[in-house]
């Protein structure tokens, strides 16, 4: 749809310019023109057309320095050939006409002047043969090409940079400051062609490439053809003044719309605090010429200029004699500054480049001119001169400017190869970086307002006009937002959890934003709806992150984790009667104290029994008994024996301690567990719900109403309930078998009422709390940061634990987990016993060694001697074998050698 409105634009667009162009064609008689090129001295003269407007500053430079680039060249071919220029004014109007004019009765061989691509394009396809291939040298300020051009003009040859470069400009200065939208401004150029809209297209591309969008575009139209132009340009910025953005961003205009429009912005305050304004080099070029006091409405704008080297000598000489010679011309305007401007370089490099092209034929030939302009190779005033597909091939080098008092300052340059730079170095031809790139190559700038702040580029609300952000007035929870009417002071009272979380992360940021909570009477989607049409500026509350939600409005960074989670009742735990008292303790503990009283016994025995104490004697399987028994009688004092070594005494002592205290925590531990009720959730999970087709509890009109449907609950099985405190009610009328809350509600619910209720099943994950935005909101991105730093700050946690603690109810439910002890809380006592029992033990062995040494050294000889008895046998025997073995082999081997011999002796009797 939008192609066939195009085509259709451009079509009667060319249908216009051709009736202007056959129109101004018939007004001239070709016949009475003499085409010839050579003069009586028989010398070439060539002639180049010229299209200027001398009503403005860049027609007045761009003629001086087409003269003189003709004089220089004429200087120095005073033999070979004469240029000749034949000028033409315009100040509105199409210049494919003045073209024609210039072709069909000047003779001219090439045109310079602003021709944009669609001129070009009807000036070559309406034209007589002869003269459309005539080259146009375009030096319109930036080169845009359009998509849907019928015909490709062979003979257009641009002599500006691409658009694209002025738009990626704009886009690194917007990007470095991180404004994620502006407004473009600009005037339109050319009331006969559309590629104006091209800038606005370029300019939307590059900014998408910084996360950064235009939010509104307006074009005026040229000044000459209003009649009140400050009035008209005050009507249009009225209404961009009441938009949140205050970057504007002035794509295209000429010097005299641009102070006008900043004269008029000044007047409105559109130039103080909080404003942002960019200018191209349309404007900026021309700066050097106006006069200072004109740049006091233009304080703290910022912008972009060609970057010209004004150290070389071609450039001081012509600098020189342009002065002069625009003095000469226009003495009106000597109170001024008549710098030349990159304009005036460009048409001069554009001259030259077309003179030397000639130079290099012996005939008129359009299309060798043409081919010999494009193989143009030179260093010129504007920079490097050559051309590629029809356009200068440059890389464009931007000086950014800041306006401060009566002149301007530069602050950087800029290339689409480094990007920000402090300055720039030229090496083997190439530019080389010298700064800190993006991030550091900017020197302080002066802002409209004069600050050095860097603007935030919008503003929200105001004291006239604050925010309005809603807040949910019927929401089941009111510990997040608690709307109460103070009729003593006929005023609506709004705090909360949630509205303290957004109270802390508004005072993060960077700026004052003014803002009145209004109370919304309708559920969460409503509310979200109600942002989303514009009709609340924002939303403050416990509203989850959804991703319906998500599709109408801009969320910031959630403030609080969240998930769907199930509340239900507590019951009594069934237990196993018979043998709950081992359960006091566990496992590890029962073994170890029955080791360590083992232990005990055998170690007081044997020291006793060393020491011949008469009550610990007797035969072996007596002793056994002896120890075991003592073991357990000694834990009761009922042991018979009595002991006598201190030793002993010792470690009885140090392992009755452990019994006692073993004893109290034994006793106290099951008196706990005989006596107080272990609980458990009545549900255990959400399958017995919907096995059963119990009946399940949530807020009202809330989103999880849809998520139990897609858990298979039944809608008619899924209650709804208004309010906190009506959940208790319905799980004692048996309404209910299990409620379903996000985890924050579910915190505040068991925080409020702790006996009798408990969380079970699995926890389903959610997006978590959030305050809602319009979507593109850039105060979505601020606030999302701000929670971050809050939320960092531990503010957030201190919060929500104020907001529990406020609950009327401190105690907690029961332990679910049976409290066996284990020996990790005995350890202390148990190493002291085990340490000493060790101690003992080795002391009563060591003297029972010492008692029976004689007897054991007696065994000790006895059994030395069986050994060597044993050993000597043992090795007779061995050796006996192995004798016997060798004489059994050796009787073998005399056997085997008689037969040999008696064959021997029977050969010797042969011989």
């Amino acid at each position: 749809m939008r192609s066939a409105t195009t085509n259709t634009v451009f079509s009667l667009l060319v249908y216009f310019l051709f009736i202007h162009h056959v129109a101004f064609s018939l007004a001239y008689n070709k016949n009475d023109v003499n085409d010839s090129i050579y003069d009586d001295r028989n010398m070439i003269i060539w002639r180049i057309g010229a299209i200027i407007n001398p009503a403005t500053r860049v027609g007045k430079e761009q003629k001086i320095a087409m003269e003189m680039a003709v004089d220089d060249f004429n200087a120095q071919n005073s033999k070979c050939s004469q240029l000749g220029f034949n000028f033409t004014y315009y100040s509105h109007g199409p210049a494919a006409s003045l073209a024609t004019y210039l072709a069909n009765k000047k003779q001219v061989h090439a045109i310079l002047g602003p021709l944009t691509h669609q001129e070009a394009t009807v000036f070559s396809v309406f034209d007589d043969e002869a003269y459309k291939d005539i080259p146009i040298i375009s030096l319109s300020p930036a080169a845009t090409y359009s998509t849907i051009l019928l015909t490709e003009p062979p003979s257009l040859i641009q002599m500006s940079n691409d658009v694209k470069s002025q738009m990626q400009c704009f886009a690194a200065l917007i990007g470095h400051f991180k404004w994620r939208k502006v407004i473009a401004l600009y005037e339109i150029s050319n009331s006969f062609s559309n590629l104006d809209f091209g800038l606005i297209t370029h300019l939307s591309d590059s900014l998408k490439l910084v996360d950064s969008s235009i939010e509104y575009h307006l074009a005026f139209p040229p000044l000459f053809s209003v009649s009140n132009a400050k009035s008209f340009i005050q009507e249009e910025l009225e209404k961009l003044r009441i938009k949140n953005v205050k970057v504007f961003v002035v794509a295209q205009c000429s010097l005299h719309f641009g102070l006008v429009l900043f004269e008029v912005a000044t007047e409105m305050g559109m130039m103080g605090k909080d404003y942002v304004w960019i200018v191209s080099d349309n404007m900026a070029n021309l700066l050097d010429s106006v006069e200072p006091s004109v740049l006091l409405n233009m304080q703290g704008v910022i912008g972009f200029k060609a970057n010209v080297n004004e150290k070389t000598e071609s450039f001081r000489e012509f600098n020189v004699k342009f002065r002069r010679k625009y003095r000469s011309e226009y003495p009106e305007e000597e109170e001024g500054y008549p710098c030349p401007s990159a304009y005036a370089l460009k048409a001069y490099d554009a001259t030259w480049a077309t003179a030397k092209a000639m130079e290099k034929l012996s005939r008129s030939n359009s299309s060798e001119l043409v081919k010999n302009i494009l193989f143009s190779d030179f260093e010129g005033l504007s920079g490097k001169v050559s051309f590629k597909n029809g356009m200068l091939y440059q890389k464009p080098t931007f000086r950014i400017i800041n306006v401060i008092g009566k002149s301007y300052r530069e602050v950087s340059f800029w290339s689409s190869e480094f990007g920000f730079s402090e300055d720039l170095v030229e090496y083997n031809g190439m530019k080389l970086k010298n700064g800190n790139g993006l991030e550091g190559g900017l020197g302080s700038i002066l802002w409209p307002g004069g600050k050095q702040t860097v603007p935030k580029g919008w503003t929200i609300g105001g004291l006239e006009k604050p925010l309005r952000i809603g807040v949910p007035a019927r929401g089941a929870f009111n510990q997040f937002v608690k709307v109460k009417f103070n009729q003593e002071r006929n005023e609506t009272l709004i705090d909360g959890f949630s509205v303290h979380v957004f109270e802390a992360a508004v005072r993060q940021l960077p700026y004052y934003l003014p803002y009145v909570l209004v109370p919304f009477y309708g559920n969460y989607d409503e509310m979200v709806e109600g942002v989303s049409n514009k009709s609340l500026d924002a939303a403050v509350g416990d509203t989850e992150i959804l991703p319906d939600r998500y599709e109408l409005a801009e969320f910031s960074q959630p403030y609080i984790d969240s998930g769907l989670v199930m509340v239900v009742t507590e019951r009594p735990r069934l237990k196993k009667t018979h043998f709950i008292v081992i359960k006091a303790f566990k496992l590890k503990l029962w073994i170890l104290l029955a080791v360590m009283s083992m232990s005990t016994g055998v170690v007081i025995w044997l020291n006793e029994y060393v020491n011949d104490n008469p009550d610990f004697s007797g035969s072996f399987p007596q002793l056994i008994g002896s120890m075991l028994w003592f073991s357990v009688t000694v834990l009761s004092f009922s042991q018979r024996e009595v002991i006598r070594s201190n030793l002993s005494r010792l470690v009885l002592t140090t392992w009755l301690c452990v019994v006692v205290i073993v004893t109290a925590c034994f006793t106290a531990l099951l008196s706990s567990i005989m006596t107080v009720p272990r609980l458990e959730p009545s549900v255990l999970n959400v399958d017995y719900l919907l096995r059963t087709n119990a009946a399940v509890g949530c807020n009202n009109k809330s989103f999880i109403i849809k998520y139990l449907v897609n858990l298979q609950f039944k809608p008619e099985n899924i209650k709804q309930i208004s309010s906190i405190n009506d959940y208790p009610n319905a799980f004692e009328k048996g309404e209910i078998s299990a409620a379903f809350f996000v985890v924050p509600h579910a915190k505040v619910f068991l925080a409020k009422f702790c006996k009798g209720y408990t969380k079970s099943g699995p926890v389903y994950k959610l997006g978590g709390f959030g305050f809602v935005f319009p979507k593109g909101s850039s105060l979505a991105v601020d606030i999302s940061e701000a929670v971050l730093k809050v939320s960092q700050s531990g503010e957030i946690n201190q919060l929500e634990e104020q907001m529990l603690i406020s609950s009327n109810c401190s105690s907690s439910s029961a332990v679910e987990n049976d409290p066996g002890l284990g020996p990790e809380l005995f350890s202390g006592p148990l190493l002291i016993s085990g340490v000493i029992c060790g101690i003992v033990f080795l002391i009563s062995i060591a003297r029972l060694v010492r008692k029976h040494w004689l007897y054991l050294s007696s065994i000790i000889a006895n059994s030395a001697n069986v050994v060597l008895r044993w050993a000597s046998l043992v090795l007779t025997q061995c050796y006996t074998r192995i004798v016997g073995s060798r004489s059994v082999k050796d009787s073998n081997n005399v056997i085997e050698q008689r037969p040999n011999i008696q064959q021997n002796v029977e050969i010797t009797e042969v011989f």
